[in-house]
């Protein structure tokens, strides 16, 4: 078998480089010394650069203008943008473009695609649900109407939402079957209130009351918000990795050059052994991450395995929540007092880390996920 990533992957990873080599993870005030949101927009230069680059119509096919690639190449440039903190909708806006390209109609690939390609349109998804706990469906009610459908319900820690065209939301028809909607940020009965992450990012609450959608804008085709939901999930993990190489690789250069008793720090027995435990840590992240992503894939093909996809996904989450955790907190000790410093970008690391752990649910919502799955799914 052949483990190596293809040439068309490789090269999105390059593109990626190029792209995210001049962005500063301190480009931003410090979420520490912020009350309130860090910037009301993201970085829409970056945002521009991603669109000349192609990468942000990567995982669209060739007839929409993209290179057609697969999940396993966009956590590969989500990689590369964790790294430096880029303040990018790059998950949410090609894993709903993904999914429209996948379930969407002519109607809506039509309206969607073209731009989310060129980056005329941000896209972003409202996958977090009423209280961060609970299914996003079973927030948001659908009822059929006329030719249409009616929205009602509450979605919250919608990330990119003031910022965004259209928002996918994902809601329970009366039968109880989960469906996706795509919603125009300005239609009527929709609102948002400012709400802000951890990372000091602005999110918002979004409340839906009596909104109307074409049945057009509504993708009811089984399993494709539950794969929306996996390809988001995959893509944090992808996140916490890159985000987690990236402090790894500041603690090596930082204890290299600080010295104790004449000697970098770096050659003491207990720094070098905590820093071997953490690229541990990252190496088991990688790996499940890459077998989550391939599963994503293999499914799409027809391709099975002892559990669901929903499986891989749950153990590359679990790997990356306490992984990341793990690694940001060995950098702050490996670093001492200077790792609080506000003026150096550690600090900002960490707050991001703790929002992609808890994002789309904590190591132990997807540990009870995957024992579920286990239960049901007996191994031979």
């Amino acid at each position: 078998m052949d483990f190596t990533f293809t040439e068309e992957q490789q090269a999105a990873v390059e593109a990626a480089k190029a792209v995210f080599a001049d962005v500063a993870p301190d480009g931003v005030p410090s979420p520490a010394l912020t009350p309130r949101a860090v910037a009301e927009e993201f970085d829409r230069p970056l945002w521009a650069q991603l669109a000349s680059s192609d990468l942000l119509s990567l995982v669209l096919a060739e007839e929409h203008g993209g290179a057609g690639l697969d999940a396993i190449a966009l956590c590969l440039v989500l990689r590369e943008a964790a790294k430096v903190l880029a303040r990018v909708p790059l998950l949410e806006h090609c894993a709903t473009a993904m999914a429209v390209q996948a379930h969407g109609g002519p109607a809506l690939t039509a309206a969607l695609l073209p731009g989310a390609g060129s980056g005329a349109l941000v896209l972003t998804v409202a996958a977090h649900g009423r209280t961060g706990h609970d299914p996003a469906e079973l927030a948001v009610t659908a009822r059929r109407e006329d030719a249409g459908w009616t929205l009602d319900g509450v979605q919250t820690s919608v990330p990119w939402a003031h910022s965004a065209d259209w928002i996918a939301v994902p809601a329970r028809t009366g039968e109880g079957e989960a469906v996706l909607a795509l919603v125009p940020r300005t239609t009527g009965g929709l609102s948002l209130a400012d709400q802000y992450s951890t990372s000091g990012e602005r999110l918002a609450e979004l409340t839906l009351d009596g909104v109307r959608v074409p049945a057009t804008h509504l993708i009811d085709t089984p399993g494709a918000w539950d794969r929306l939901r996996q390809l988001l999930a995959t893509g944090t993990c992808a996140l916490a990795l890159g985000l987690g190489e990236g402090v790894l690789t500041m603690t090596s250069q930082y204890t290299s050059k600080r010295e104790q008793f004449g000697f970098p720090v770096a050659t003491f027995q207990a720094v070098a052994v905590q820093a071997a435990d953490r690229y541990i840590d990252l190496r088991a992240m990688e790996v499940t991450l890459w077998q989550a992503a391939w599963r994503l894939d293999a499914a799409t093909g027809g391709a099975g395995g002892p559990l669901p996809s929903a499986g891989d996904v749950a153990v590359a989450k679990i790997w990356a929540s306490e992984g990341v955790r793990r690694v940001v907190q060995t950098a702050q000790h490996l670093h001492g007092g200077f790792g609080a410093d506000t003026d150096y970008p550690l600090h900002r690391y960490h707050a991001w880390a703790k929002q992609l752990e808890l994002q789309l649910g904590p190591a132990a919502a997807h540990e009870e996920a995957l024992g579920d799955l286990l239960a049901a799914h007996p191994l031979a």
